[in-house]
């Protein structure tokens, strides 16, 4: 998952959500826990306040009233955070009757603290007791009549509510963590499954690219299958202008090139004549111009083609052997150093053409040696764009700095003794141009000119 990918952002935002709901969640239940002990604890000391009501409320002499222990040892051990207290609250008689275990201390009564009964006119609440103990205190007002009115409290140690909810809350912490994980791995999950046909179709675009398919083939989900229905559409439109344009340009070389020959012929017929030198002089100039625009149209409708794709070893080393043939008389040693996984993004015809200038050139120049090297070098890290260089050498006499950018120029020679028409060069770099790539001349380690031609790699 890439910085600012779409699979980034699917899976953040899952994540996130899913991360806050399981917090939410976690506060809700541990929430919902807490309110059960303590409902369950309340319902504990309810059953205490209740024998305490039904001591109070009965006949029998009031000494033997209010068993200290309720059936629970801990209202006779001091400050054990259990008590029990009753309180007359009639004016004039005021009594407290206190458990063992709160010696002789006091509870502090909920009624005063502003609290409000329930329904069943108990009331529930914390309160902190002897030596700062929190309380969880029931408390409920009864009325006896002649008897008076009194004020019975029972109060348990809150810190049995504090454990049971912790130990609630650290395994419901390790069970939202696991889950947590799980959510996160089963939303990566999600994610992935869910955006393969997307990659499917990436690595079918870089596979036209590549010249290895021709459009997206498969079956994709209705979301996805218009765009590859568009895109496929798209490509068959591309080539089929493509062709009309082919078709135009060489329907155009035709019916230039005959009117131009005719003029020449016509002017060939009349030696002696300055117009018809004129005419022949100008015509051949026509016919090099339109020979170049021609040439220009017809490599830009290739490049408009996807797919394109041509292994550049072969090519080279066809090259090389050819030029041996030619140039046998010079007896040139030609060395052809050429990476087999070399490929150039274009076509094979264009590839010949640039690298056989450059390799013509050399020839006519060296002495006795050619040096052809190809490299693919690795894509720069800010760029995804991949680069073969073709660096061609010999060891003639060289060039100068201000020589190397005349030669580049179209039809200027630096010796006329030399064959050729002058264009070589300057084709290659409007070729090279063309194709986003580029010509560099230097000096050759082997003493003469280095042409080094850069070129887009597939």
């Amino acid at each position: 998952m890439r910085a600012n990918s779409l699979a980034l952002r699917l899976f953040l935002s899952a994540s996130a959500w899913a991360v806050v709901i399981l917090a939410i969640t976690g506060v809700i239940l541990s929430s919902l826990y807490r309110q059960g002990v303590e409902r369950a604890f309340d319902r504990r000391l309810g059953v205490y306040l209740r024998t305490l009501v039904a001591d109070l409320a009965s006949p029998e002499d009031t000494s033997g009233k209010f068993p200290q222990s309720l059936g629970e040892p801990l209202f006779e051990l001091p400050l054990s955070g259990w008590y029990w207290q009753v309180t007359r609250l009639d004016p004039g008689k005021s009594d407290i009757r206190s458990s063992r275990s709160l010696w002789d201390g006091g509870l502090p009564h909920l009624q005063d603290m502003g609290v409000a009964p329930g329904t069943d006119g108990s009331r529930q609440g914390y309160v902190s007791g002897p030596e700062d103990q929190r309380l969880r205190v029931v408390e409920r007002n009864i009325d006896l009549g002649d008897e008076g009115h009194y004020l019975v409290a029972v109060a348990g140690d809150a810190a049995e509510i504090a454990e049971e909810t912790r130990a609630f809350d650290q395994a419901l912490i390790v069970t939202f963590t696991l889950l947590a994980v799980v959510l996160l791995l089963t939303t990566m999950f999600q994610v992935r499954f869910g955006l393969a046909p997307l990659k499917r179709i990436t690595t079918s675009l870089a596979a036209i690219r590549a010249g290895t398919a021709e459009r997206l083939a498969g079956k994709f989900p209705e979301e996805i299958a218009p765009l590859a229905r568009e895109t496929n559409a798209l490509i068959e439109a591309n080539k089929e202008i493509v062709e009309r344009a082919r078709m135009h340009v060489g329907n155009l070389a035709h019916a230039l090139k005959t009117p131009l020959s005719v003029m020449v012929n016509e002017a060939n017929a009349r030696p002696g004549d300055p117009l018809a030198q004129k005419v022949r002089e100008q015509a051949d100039i026509m016919r090099d111009q339109v020979t170049r625009h021609l040439e220009r149209a017809r490599i830009a409708a290739r490049l408009t083609v996807v797919g394109s794709l041509t292994e550049v070893a072969p090519v080279v080393t066809a090259l090389a052997r050819t030029m041996e043939k030619i140039y046998r008389d010079k007896q040139l040693a030609i060395d052809v150093r050429a990476d087999a996984e070399a490929r150039f993004r274009g076509e094979r015809h264009d590839l010949e053409e640039m690298v056989g200038n450059l390799v013509d050139n050399a020839c006519k120049w060296a002495s006795s040696r050619v040096s052809i090297e190809v490299v693919r070098e690795e894509p720069d890290p800010t760029s995804e764009r991949r680069l073969v260089r073709i660096v061609v050498d010999d060891d003639g006499r060289g060039l100068s700095p201000s020589e190397r950018e005349q030669v580049a120029k179209r039809g200027l020679r630096l010796d006329e003794t030399k064959p050729g028409s002058g264009l070589g060069l300057s084709i290659v770099v409007e070729l090279a141009g063309l194709y986003g790539g580029a010509l560099n001349l230097g000096s050759a380690p082997l003493g003469g000119l280095r042409a080094e031609l850069v070129l887009p790699a597939g």
